[in-house]
């Protein structure tokens, strides 16, 4: 059930292909099937980082399990990524990790 969000005040031409990409990333990184990954796009939104609004990013990953000793190995794939994909640099990016406890994801009519 991994969960990505991105929010940025960089506009993006195709979403489609950032979408599936940090969608692969989040796959991969996690070691979980790319089949449970979400992942959403707010872009081009109002943002101010440090009393600018020069390209910045807000990222949440969620993920049941999310291994607390590896948030460093995920945060440099993910500002990798953002640097990548929309020329933002690591320094103009925050990222809020969470490890939600299993009965509270709830997916299919169920729980995890």
């Amino acid at each position: 059930m991994p969960y990505l969000n991105i929010q940025t005040n960089v506009p993006v031409a195709d979403a489609a292909v950032l979408l599936g990409k940090a969608s692969s990333l989040v796959a991969d990184m996690l070691g979980k099937p790319e089949s449970y990954v979400l992942v959403h796009l707010d872009a081009d939104v109002p943002l101010i980082f440090a009393g600018s609004d020069a390209p910045a990013a807000y990222l949440q990953l969620k993920s049941l399990g999310l291994a607390q000793d590896k948030t460093a190995d995920y945060s440099l794939d993910l500002c990798a990524f953002m640097a990548e994909m929309l020329a933002i640099e690591a320094g103009r990016v925050y990222i809020e990790f969470s490890a939600p406890e299993r009965h509270m994801w709830g997916w299919n009519g169920a729980t995890f």
